[in-house]
């Protein structure tokens, strides 16, 4: 092979590797025929990940032994092969098998999922960070709870019109329907105690990140706690997920996971100057370039 065709090569074998990079640096929101879990970004996430493969050694041959038995029937007792039916009416060895069967699997079903729903159900003892989620047709507003002063605003899609002044004009990374004009922003590795409620007056709604694993209501007047702790550092999307009212299509949730420095940082410039500070969070994430999305480190 001579030098240019080995060049060709190494640039096409670039190219690839860049397209790769970017397939995995979006994994955390919606891809086109995707047919997987959102790569997880906590434990949480993680062993929902693991159990929706598990039940898959289930559910495939389960399958396709009931697809078997439905060939078998239409071809064995079709009525030129069968022209007498049969008569039978009880079998005991069938009954039995049809009804243990069926136990024992769900019993494989019963124990990780029981396991895995008292993880996600057992609030910390001390957490880390303490956030509120309020909901309200259409928006999200956040506060945090757990630090002295600290910033509570609102959460809404980023309309096209603002892209270009909040330096979100990349889709690629701030999706159409999906991106917000203020991220709720955390730092990596803490443990985030989230509540989640809805106006009094509203509707319910729910908080979904399916990337951490955690989905849940938003109820008028009542306070429902949930918890995460995001592994990596990147920018998560998910939605209100509870069928609230025409704009329900159109509340988005998004959360920036960055480094401690990074997080004390933006924490103490949107005391005071919440546009500045997201700003300064974005210049110190993006660089020359684009923000990192989840995966991408």
């Amino acid at each position: 092979m001579n030098n240019k065709a080995t060049a060709a090569l190494a640039g096409l074998l670039a190219c690839l590797g860049t397209a790769l990079a970017a397939t995995t640096a979006f994994a955390d929101q919606p891809q086109p025929w995707q047919y997987d879990l959102q790569a997880p970004a906590t434990s949480l996430a993680s062993q929902a990940r693991w159990f929706n493969h598990y039940t898959l050694w289930f559910i495939v041959p389960i399958t396709l032994f009931v697809l078997a038995l439905l060939v078998i029937v239409v071809v064995r007792f079709r009525k030129s092969a069968n022209p007498v039916a049969s008569k039978t009416s009880h079998n005991t060895l069938i009954e039995v098998i049809w009804t243990v069967g069926p136990v024992v699997i769900l019993l494989f079903f019963a124990v990780p999922s029981f396991r895995i729903l008292t993880e996600q159900l057992t609030q910390p003892e001390k957490p880390d960070i303490t956030m509120k989620a309020l909901a309200t047709q259409w928006k999200w507003s956040y506060e945090y709870m757990s630090v002295e002063n600290g910033p509570s605003f609102d959460s809404l899609i980023l309309e096209d019109k603002d892209r270009e002044a909040l330096g979100k004009s990349d889709k690629g990374v701030y999706p159409r329907l999906l991106a917000v004009d203020n991220e709720m922003v955390l730092p990596v590795g803490k443990v985030v105690r989230l509540i989640v409620t809805s106006d009094p007056e509203d509707v319910i709604h729910a908080f979904a990140m399916p990337s951490f694993g955690i989905k849940i209501d938003a109820v008028p007047g009542r306070m429902n706690e949930t918890w995460f702790k995001p592994e990596r550092e990147g920018l998560y999307y998910g939605q209100c997920s509870e069928l609230c009212g025409k704009d329900h299509a159109f509340m988005p949730i998004a959360i920036r996971v960055v480094s401690e420095d990074k997080y004390n940082a933006w924490l103490a410039a949107a005391a005071t100057d919440l546009p500045g500070a997201y700003k300064a969070l974005i210049a110190a994430v993006d660089g020359p370039k684009t923000v990192d999305v989840a995966g991408a480190n």
